[in-house]
């Protein structure tokens, strides 16, 4: 499921300070408080993984996690995140340790154009976290809001699967003991 933690509230555009955990570090930024998240990653903290793609909630380019939970960015406003954390797609792995659904997008080649991959890796992310072991029907509910105008989806499903298979063996390594495959 994906939240969008829109509220239709506008209070004039009063500036606030907003305090929140932004890929694992403390943040505070000086924003209007209806301001959405999108435009407070891209234009003020010059994050720009994460994609204006229709300003509705419709199309999931913006998927960002709040506190381990999908959301569309384009409509979520700045206030909701106070005292959260949040992760973009810059936040998801490292260079040198990726994330599972990082590596699988890779290995499979999955984006054509790309633009709205940042989106759909977040959303499999997120999936992955509370289902380990999707099914395809799984997977196709899980992704159903998020738009790929160049038609990837069966190789978004197939890097989702390929996904798991590397988070599992991920899991298997670290309770033997052994280091993860690189």
């Amino acid at each position: 499921m994906v939240y969008c933690a829109h509220n239709n509230k506008n209070d004039g555009g009063s500036m606030a300070t907003i305090s929140f955990t932004l890929n694992g570090r403390l943040q505070q930024v000086e924003a209007e408080e209806g301001m959405p998240l999108l435009w407070v990653l891209r234009d003020l903290l010059n994050l720009t993984g994460t994609k204006y793609g229709c300003g509705m909630a419709l199309c999931g380019a913006c998927t960002v996690h709040v506190d381990g939970q999908p959301v569309r960015s384009c409509l979520t406003e700045i206030g909701y995140v106070a005292g959260r954390v949040v992760t973009t797609i810059e936040g998801l792995g490292q260079v040198d340790a990726l994330h599972p659904v990082q590596r699988a997008w890779l290995e499979l080649d999955v984006p054509q154009c790309g633009y709205c991959q940042s989106g759909q890796q977040m959303s499999a992310a997120a999936l992955l976290a509370r289902n380990p072991a999707p099914s395809d029907a799984d997977i196709d509910a899980a992704m159903r809001n998020n738009i790929c105008r160049c038609g990837t989806y069966q190789s978004i499903r197939a890097a989702i699967h390929r996904a798991a298979e590397l988070q599992s063996l991920a899991v298997d390594a670290m309770a033997s003991g052994r280091e993860t495959l690189a």
